[in-house]
């Protein structure tokens, strides 16, 4: 066949660039080359970002995802372009200084993905996520492009079972604390270790990952009902296979995540978020959605909608059931139908399918409302909580906020002396040592998003004091972060952060503070003399790294009260 070097003249597909007229021949050359043909060049380039890897369990499967795509976009006569990013372990980091590469890696998935649909002049995109950062980066990556694009999660891991008890990794993270409260033998750990994670997927419970998947459905990113099956199913392979197809419908009708996100859009994902008892990671992460996405949304609103949502979902951390159970009964689409039909969503808001959320909802084959299993989603008529489970503290230790979410006693009122740790290893020693008292509050500071840099998880210090029998009487506060595993009275994002001259940088042991979740008060017995004569006495501290990656992204990091975005046209003053 000759090509004629006139045809589609008049595209405006990016992929014209490279594809069209007898300049391009070197270019077409290259495609030759890796085993496409001349129908290929006259379609439409879809790339499929896909962060595969050994290195968690979340993402060892991927690649079986991305052939799926593959054969879906090929069906609907795409040309499928896949290429890889990175990814890192958050569960394997924990507890060590490499999570501080973290949230570094929501960072560089964003940009590679921008980078490569860029300068490749890609049409669209399939975009694959497992582990958690994977999620908010490549919905950022595609926020970014503003090329019609299809998210697609990776799925949950099944949880393990243990003398006939469902486990998963948050037991093995708390068995730690136990293990040295000499409540669990070494043996018995080692037996827990071995049965928590029984395949591929990303961790079983309300976690980051699984919290971040519900909201690419919330947000319209991600086609209705494609968050919960588990990672080893059949279906998960078909989720797959239809997103590379639904990948040429929204590129031919040129449907753009700017089509798709609007504040409404978010609100909603808010809703869902403090309905399930999502990751607080998820403030972090839709507030830097919304910076990307030019949408105006702010600290504050989490608390706003959370007061008027009922949190209805009982799943771990703080319940007792995995996404897996979520799905048997129908997964985040019956959770919204509830909402929607509370009239706490905004049903008009588009969807990646060019339909509203709610003819998305009516058009799916659900569970009647009785046919849901109450244990695991409640009516709204009996929550588990009269308000959403995420809730914004402020006070003279967070003026910029602080979040928290509720996994126990919705009325806690905590007033104890701080204990207070320059770094994470400091406090989990402590911890460990067995110096922690009911009462007492660890305040873990410099681990924000410039201090760490990279904003830490901690859910081996969290998961320690619960381990030691103190889920209800210790709190802790950092200007970090926490595993969407952690549960307690753990209050993380603590704004402004300490390297930036953020209050909690005066706090000194002996301190007494106050946690009022009813109040939304997170404060610390000093006048604003006392502190501002504090903060004047303090060295100015040094960043941590002053080469590689560390140092780059931490000096670009905005506050955690904007979502610690490091995209220069966004983050805000």
């Amino acid at each position: 066949m000759t090509r004629d070097d006139t045809e589609r003249s008049t595209e405006t597909l990016p992929s014209r660039e490279i594809a069209e007229g007898p300049d391009r021949a070197p270019h077409r050359a290259m495609f030759y080359a890796m085993g496409y043909d001349e129908s290929d060049l006259d379609s439409p380039m879809v790339g499929i970002a896909n962060p595969a890897a050994d290195i968690t369990p979340c993402n060892v499967h991927l690649d079986d995802l991305a052939d799926a795509a593959r054969e879906g976009v090929e069906r609907a006569d795409g040309m499928a372009i896949e290429f890889g990013t990175i990814t890192i372990s958050d569960a394997i980091s924990m507890g060590t200084e490499g999570m501080k590469a973290s949230l570094v890696s929501r960072e560089v998935i964003a940009d590679s993905v921008e980078l490569v649909a860029f300068g490749e002049r890609l049409d669209g995109l399939v975009t694959l996520a497992g582990c958690d950062k994977n999620l908010p980066g490549m919905m950022m990556a595609a926020i970014r492009t503003d090329l019609p694009t299809v998210f697609c999660y990776g799925g949950t891991i099944l949880p393990g079972e243990l003398h006939g008890e469902d486990v998963t990794i948050q037991d093995v993270f708390e068995g730690v604390g136990a293990h040295a409260e000499g409540d669990m033998s070494r043996e018995e750990l080692a037996e827990l270790e071995h049965a928590a994670c029984p395949g591929p997927g990303s961790c079983a419970g309300m976690y980051t990952a699984n919290t971040m998947a519900s909201m690419s459905e919330a947000l319209g990113l991600a086609p209705l009902g494609s968050a919960t099956a588990p990672a080893v199913t059949d279906e998960r392979v078909e989720i797959a296979a239809e997103a590379g197809e639904l990948a040429l419908e929204v590129i031919e009708a040129d449907r753009r995540p700017s089509d798709v996100l609007s504040r409404e859009s978010f609100e909603n994902a808010i809703t869902l978020d403090v309905a399930i008892g999502g990751s607080t990671n998820s403030v972090l992460h839709l507030l830097a959605l919304a910076a990307e996405a030019g949408i105006d949304l702010a600290i504050e609103d989490f608390d706003e909608i959370s007061r008027r949502t009922p949190h209805i979902v009982d799943v771990r951390p703080g319940g007792t059931h995995v996404m897996a159970d979520l799905h048997q009964q129908g997964g985040i689409p019956v959770v919204l139908r509830r909402l929607l039909e509370a009239g706490l969503l905004h049903g008009d808001a588009m969807t990646v399918t060019g339909r509203t959320i709610a003819d998305e909802i009516e058009s799916l084959s659900l569970p009647t409302d009785d046919e849901v299993d109450p244990a695991v989603v409640r009516p709204l008529a009996d929550p588990i909580h009269e308000e959403g489970a995420l809730v914004v503290l402020t006070g003279n230790l967070a003026p910029d906020g602080a979040v928290l979410k509720v996994t126990g006693d919705d009325e806690l009122h905590h007033r104890g002396p701080a204990r207070v740790f320059e770094r994470e290893e400091e406090a989990m020693a402590w911890v460990q040592s067995g110096g922690i008292e009911s009462g007492d509050v660890v305040v873990i500071r410099n681990e924000g998003p410039r201090g760490g840099p990279g904003m830490r998880e901690m859910l081996g210090v969290t998961a320690a004091v619960v381990g030691q029998g103190h889920e209800d009487d210790v709190a802790l506060l950092t200007d970090g972060r926490f595993s969407g595993a952690t549960r307690g009275p753990m209050i993380g994002h603590v704004a402004p952060e300490a390297f930036a001259g953020g209050p909690i940088a005066a706090v000194e042991d002996g301190d007494t503070v106050t946690v009022d979740i009813p109040n939304r008060e997170l404060s610390v017995a000093l006048s604003d003399d006392e502190l501002a004569s504090r903060l004047a006495e303090r060295d100015e501290p040094d960043p941590a790294y002053t080469s590689g990656v560390l140092a780059k992204y931490g000096a670009a990091f905005d506050s955690a009260a904007n979502g610690a975005v490091t995209n220069p046209a966004v983050k805000r003053e």
